[in-house]
């Protein structure tokens, strides 16, 4: 068994499920264990360890390797260490068959925590580490509900040549992926008896119109607008709340949508779009942003020298984009090269029987370790 199957085993074996998701479960929740864990190897290993507080109340953990010479160049390897909720306690128990380890956090995102700081682990011992180049490794917190952690990133003011953010992509090389808003749209009506209902007027049977016009025209029109690497934006109806009781007509009503934005687009530019399109057909709403942060798309130029150099390494000859919002794009914003990369597949992410191949584990070190020692 190799070091980083072996740290996996250990990682998905101790409990950090989001604070979000489990509550009055001291014993489960929270990334303070597993950050531990971790600090105590970066102390074996005689990196640099600090911890960045965030609005959530909990500690981002960053680890550096220092390069043998002045530091000329940084990279940056950000997992999160945060996992969803659990069916049952099973979940948490590591278990190994045949060429697959079964476990919450898996793949979504304790595989990415494994291979990124064993490979620090491993550099720290070569002879041949970077002269020139930091190495970072930040854990960050909350990831799996508000992104607080790397939200606070901004704060570390950190300069740095390529960011690269642990998720699940089969270890190819992510680009672009997209962002993601929340929106809350109210209709208003006017109460009265159910025996009497043209008396009234329906909010609910507005936000049906509402939501009709959204999930055919606003979708069919979203359809038409395409990136190259991320396809079309969309729109979800996700909940709807409105009226009281059977009897009476029900006066207002509210809709939740998840839309997934492409580069470029923004709230303003979304919420005036949607207001437009419902008051073409006389229906007047309300919008607001339910997250009340912005959780914007990421996009970075494939051909920026040290992505392109991790592309070649990886025999990659063309940048994917992925449809699901991630701490990249926070990472992205304060002008760092970001990519999202790491081992697993996505699509067992959340799921009950969570896992991840061993080959993909092994793949991700041997490959992350080669790129960090060509590093200057």
């Amino acid at each position: 068994m190799t070091t980083a199957v072996k740290l996996l085993l250990d990682l998905i074996a101790i409990p950090s499920i989001n604070n979000n998701f489990l509550e009055n479960n001291k014993n489960l929740t929270g990334e303070n264990r597993i950050s531990n864990y971790i600090k105590d190897r970066a102390k074996k290993a005689k990196l640099e360890i600090q911890k960045q507080s965030t609005d959530c109340g909990r500690d981002n953990l960053i680890v550096r390797l220092l390069p043998k010479g002045k530091i000329k160049n940084r990279i940056i390897l950000a997992p999160h260490l945060d996992t969803v909720g659990v069916s049952t306690d099973a979940e948490l128990n590591p278990k190994r068959k045949s060429n697959r380890i079964y476990g919450r956090g898996a793949c979504d995102t304790k595989g990415s925590v494994a291979v990124m700081f064993n490979a620090i682990e491993k550099l720290s011992k070569h002879k041949d580490r970077p002269i020139n180049t930091e190495i970072v490794f930040i854990g960050f917190v909350d990831e799996e509900c508000d992104q607080t952690g790397s939200r606070a990133f901004s704060k570390l003011h950190m300069k740095a040549d390529l960011a690269i953010v642990g998720e699940p992509t089969r270890c190819r090389i992510v680009t672009a992926h997209k962002g993601d808003f929340w929106l809350n749209i109210q209709t208003k009506g006017k109460s009265a008896h159910g025996a009497r209902p043209e008396l009234g007027n329906n909010a609910v049977h507005s936000m049906a119109k509402c939501i009709d016009i959204l999930e055919t025209k606003y979708a069919n029109n979203l359809r038409k607008r395409i990136h190259p690497t991320l396809g079309h934006p969309t729109i979800n109806t996700g909940t709807i709340r409105g009226g009281r009781q059977p009897n009476i007509v029900p006066n207002n009503c509210e809709a939740s949508f998840d839309r997934r934005t492409l580069p470029g687009e923004s709230f303003s530019s979304i919420q005036n779009e949607i207001r437009l399109l419902l008051k073409k057909n006389n229906l007047n709403v309300s919008i607001s942003n339910l997250k009340n942060f912005n959780c914007p798309a990421m996009e970075t130029d494939p051909h920026s020298p040290w992505v392109n150099d991790f592309m070649r390494l990886a025999k990659q000859s063309k940048p994917i984009g992925v449809d699901y919002y991630c701490d990249a794009a926070n990472i992205s914003v304060t002008g760092i090269p970001t990519i999202v990369w790491g081992p697993g597949d996505i699509s067992q992410a959340h799921t009950t029987n969570e896992w991840i191949s061993i080959d993909q584990v092994e793949r991700g070190i041997n490959l992350l370790s080669r790129f960090l020692l060509s590093l200057p």
